[in-house]
């Protein structure tokens, strides 16, 4: 199959502009967060009361290490193998505002170089453990969006510990891009 057909959904739209798009996007908020909202770094490290043993620097690290282990995938050796329960734990970005910000940023840098030149329908397997060791077939394409929902996923849980210290967060941080897309359609609707 070709890079071009490859790089393209069904519809023809191109993916891999619209994947890196999003991507960026839902990691820029983090970084507005860190450099808008948080105002100490030590905001990093509280404890939520909503939602024991989270503070926001582990939910961004861990959200992180989700593009970070795919992009080491990718440019790994075959066969390709990927696995999520790998663990980047006590990083810098989970104490300090610069943490965050130089991990977050290195990360876009990372998939600007990385997903261009994906191959979006390349096979991969993905390791879990659950508790069991299960191995599944995936795709890079699909796995380059999972890390995006799954980091949406984790900014909804830092919009609720941020909620708790008085910080207010942008509307739109923490909400899937579907769901964005639906309060839009439903706001226009009602117009």
């Amino acid at each position: 199959m070709s890079s071009s057909s490859a790089q393209r959904g069904p519809s023809g739209c191109p993916r891999v502009e619209e994947q890196l798009a999003v991507a960026k996007t839902i990691i820029l908020q983090a970084v507005d967060l860190v450099d808008n909202h948080l105002t100490s770094d030590e905001q990093l490290t509280v404890n939520s009361k909503h939602l024991p043993g989270s503070t926001i620097g582990k939910h961004l690290r861990h959200a992180r290490d989700h593009y970070v282990l795919l992009v080491d995938c990718i440019t790994g050796p075959a066969p390709r193998v990927l696995s999520y329960d790998t663990r980047i734990r006590n990083t810098p970005m989970e104490t300090s505002i610069a943490g965050a910000r130089k991990a977050l940023l290195d990360t876009i840098k990372q998939l600007e170089c990385v997903v261009p030149t994906m191959d979006f329908d390349e096979e991969i397997t993905l390791q879990a453990i659950t508790p069991h060791m299960h191995s599944f077939k995936t795709t890079t394409g699909r796995e380059l969006w999972f890390a995006s929902l799954h980091c949406v996923h984790h900014w909804s849980m830092v919009r609720v510990i941020a909620g708790e210290m008085g910080i207010e967060l942008d509307p739109d941080f923490g909400f899937a891009p579907s769901t964005l897309v639906y309060q839009g359609e439903s706001s226009n609707a009602s117009k």
